[in-house]
């Protein structure tokens, strides 16, 4: 695993977040009612709701937007509903990409991630073509820890985590996915909310490439992360 690789892309992303704050915020929400409309409007009780209002706090997303997007899922319903698509294929050059999606109409999505992938010379591929070369963990960045990574060491251990790394001024936590939520939770009760956090697909390889390709990828995840019904993509690039 590329750490410095990973916390390149995590601070370029949050740089097109704030670009796209109203965007972003549209995401969250989606999200947060998804998690409350599956699990109930009690996040003691629903791990993925408190995933989704730690991921709102990390983006400075208003309380209203958390509370309108909450009386959403739990108000009269308006007939909507959103499934979890996950897509996944190939880049230029053979970069391998997943895409996770939250969308009401599937037909739509596929057509335009479809066309995204073609304009950009990659195609997609059938769910498990790409994801068998990534790992489903849990993961959390913070920039520091009081007490430094010794202590976040020691904490995670204890928490349940299975990795630590440092990169520079920051602190990755590693878990599986059926833990992360307790060590999500443990963490902040200690020590505050993360810059970053969530389930994500991480390469078990990754791949070399030219900076012409690394560009013409990046454009494509762009233009991927500027539909709607698109939350999260990952790929396996090494930026080093």
């Amino acid at each position: 695993m590329s750490g410095h690789s990973q916390f390149k892309n995590i601070m370029y992303r949050k740089g097109a977040q704030d670009a796209r704050r109203a965007k972003v915020f549209a995401k969250i929400a989606r999200e947060i009612t998804v998690a409350t409309k599956i699990g109930g409007d009690d996040f003691s009780a629903n791990p993925r709701l408190r995933a989704a209002l730690a991921l709102a706090r990390e983006n400075n997303m208003p309380k209203d937007n958390v509370e309108r997007a909450i009386a959403k899922a739990i108000g009269p319903d308006d007939g909507t509903n959103f499934d979890e698509v996950r897509y996944e294929g190939y880049g230029p050059s053979g970069i391998a990409i997943i895409v996770e999606t939250l969308t009401d109409n599937r037909n739509r999505t596929a057509s335009e991630i479809r066309s995204a992938f073609s304009k950009f010379g990659g195609n997609l591929g059938e769910t498990g073509s790409v994801s068998f070369s990534f790992n489903r963990i849990g993961h959390m960045i913070y920039h520091k820890i009081r007490g430094g990574f010794d202590r976040a060491f020691d904490f995670a251990i204890e928490a349940g985590a299975e990795n630590v790394e440092e990169f520079d001024d920051m602190i990755e936590i590693v878990s599986s996915i059926e833990s992360f939520a307790d060590v999500r939770d443990a963490f902040v009760r200690e020590f505050g909310d993360p810059i970053e956090s969530g389930l994500v697909w991480r390469p078990t390889v990754l791949a070399q490439c030219s900076n012409d390709t690394k560009t013409t990828v990046q454009k494509l995840i762009d233009l991927l992360e500027d539909n709607d019904d698109v939350q999260k993509v990952f790929h396996n690039i090494n930026e080093e």
